[in-house]
Parts: C-alpha cells; structure tokens; sequence
C-alpha cells in the first residue's frame, strides 16, 4: 500500500513539474513571438556600453549616417546610443502613421545638448519638450505668424521681397552679362536668399541681399552653423555623465555660435522696442517681433521672460 502511494505521489508530481515546464515554454513562445512584432530589429554593430555611437564620431552630419544606415536595416530599426534606445523611421508612410494616429506618444522632444545651449535652455518651441509652454507658443506662433490674417497683411512684404530679388538679377546681368550670351546665376543660391529675405522681414523687419557685409554676413554665418551644429550628434546626449569633456568640441561650437545669433537678435529687438515707444508702427506694417511685444507685454510662461521667448521663437522661425 505505501508503495503504491509512493508511486503515485512521484507519478504526480512528475507530472506537476512537467505541465510547469511546458506552461513556462508556451509562455515564453508566445511573449517572444508577440515581442518579434511589436518592436522594430536592431541594427547590428552595437558595442558594449556606448551602443552604436561610435557610429556618430565623425564630422559626417548625423543625418546623412543615418540614412547608410537605412539602406542596409531598411525603413524602421532601433540603435543604441549610450543607455537609451532609438527608433529610427526612413519611411514617409510611417512616419505619418506616427504623427497622426500615434502623435501623442511621439509629440514630445529629447533634451538634447543643442536645444540647450543654443535654444535658450529649451525656450525654442520646436525643440521644447511637449507640455504646457510648448502648446502655448506654437499657438501664438500659428495665430500670429502663420494665420490666413496675418499672411495677408504681410502679402506686400512678400511682393516687395520676390522685386527686389528679381532686381538684383537685372543689376547681375547687367554689370556681369551681355544680350547675347547672359549671365549664370546659382538658382539655388539666389531661392534660398529669397526664402530666407521673407522669413527675415515677416518675422523680424530685417532684410539682407546677396553675401553681403557686415550684419548680413554675420548673420549668415551664424546661421549656417546653428543649422549644422543641431545636426551634430553630442556625445553628453547618450552619455550625459561624459558631458564635461566635450570630446568633439561641439558644444564649445554651439555656445559661441548661440552668443552671436543672440547679439543679432538682442539688438533687433532694442530696435523694435524703440519704435514702439515711439509710436512708430502701424498695425498693418508690425512683424512677429512686433507682435509678439505687444502680446507678451513683459509677462512670463512657464519660467521664460518674454525677451527670451521673443528672441528664441524668431529665431527659429527663420528656419520653418
């Protein structure tokens, strides 16, 4: 009798632990083959610790390894950058699928060295984590900037822009060129300097022709290296404890170039601040800068004084 009971005490257990076992398979199978659907592959290359970023070490724009990438792991993979891991789209259907149906989870910003140093410590609203400031500026900005209205007052400022630089291809040619053979002229120089004439005058009251001198020169300059220094990859932004070594000298780069810019813009607004007090502005002659003054009225969001909200969402709406 007691062996029999033995037996069937070993039989069952047995049996217990097997079902555990094969309970714990199914399980895994399943969380695996759930988990191989739901989360993009990784691009191979990955070192211990630092991730894919010896991948960023060189002077190639982040962008444009990014795309190498894309075309070896294809539209949608992860890499590793330090302890964080990023999802990587090349695909315009995915990436819409992201911003409209999935807009919530992607709306907000990393806190990222160049947001930082040359952003006015995230005062920028395109680079601004999502939250309350951010909803409030792009409101003010899409109100006041970008609005049917206000495009309409300013309709005059473009045509004014889009003669000049027609002029200055005649005064081009005309100095330059004959009847017979014509002038060459960079046509992708000469849009750009358009594009960015109009945005400077809608926004700010300024305008600059050609290379120019002095302030224009400046300016872009200035310009040209914010817009290449936010494509840099820093290596504090996957490593932050590394961040006192500015290994590549980027945020050295980034606080000089954010001090010029923010003496141009500094000087534009005094500039504006005198002709209001002045009363010399008309309503349907003011620009973003003017409007903005006349909104903010020295009043504060979220921490941020309204010179620098001022002076860092003109900035970067020189660049939408």
């Amino acid at each position: 009798m007691t062996m029999v009971m033995d037996e069937f005490l070993f039989k069952t257990l047995i049996a217990s632990i097997l079902s555990l076992l094969i309970g714990i398979l199914i399980y895994h199978l399943k969380k695996t083959h759930g988990h191989r659907h739901k989360t993009a592959p990784q691009a191979g290359g990955a070192w211990p610790i630092i991730g894919h970023l010896h991948l960023f070490g060189s002077k190639q724009l982040t962008h444009k390894t990014l795309g190498m990438m894309a075309d070896k792991h294809g539209p949608i993979f992860t890499i590793k950058l330090g302890s964080y891991k990023v999802l990587v789209l090349s695909s315009s259907e995915m990436a819409k699928e992201c911003f409209t149906l999935h807009d919530k989870t992607f709306s907000t910003r990393p806190l990222v060295a160049a947001s930082k140093l040359m952003g006015y410590n995230y005062a920028m609203f395109g680079f601004t984590p999502y939250g309350p400031y951010w909803r409030e500026i792009r409101k003010l900005a899409t109100l006041e900037l970008l609005s049917n209205h206000r495009l309409e007052l300013l309709k005059d400022t473009r045509v004014s822009e889009i003669e000049a630089a027609v002029s200055e291809l005649y005064r081009l040619w005309s100095i330059k060129g004959c009847p017979k053979e014509g002038v060459l002229v960079d046509m992708k120089q000469w849009f750009g300097d358009l594009t960015q004439n109009i945005a400077l005058r809608m926004v700010g009251g300024k305008t600059y022709y050609g290379a120019g001198e002095g302030e224009a020169r400046r300016y872009k300059e200035a310009m040209r290296d914010w817009v290449c220094l936010f494509g840099m990859f820093v290596v504090s932004d996957a490593i932050p404890f590394l961040g006192w070594l500015d290994i590549d000298g980027h945020e050295k780069a980034m606080k000089k170039t954010a001090k010029k810019l923010d003496t141009l813009v500094e000087g534009w607004l005094e500039e504006h601040k005198k002709k209001r007090a002045l009363g010399n502005s008309r309503k349907e002659e003011q620009d973003f800068m003017d409007v903005m003054l006349n909104v903010l009225q020295d009043s504060e969001i979220c921490g941020y004084d309204s010179d620098t909200i001022i002076k860092a969402t003109c900035l970067v709406c020189f660049e939408l």
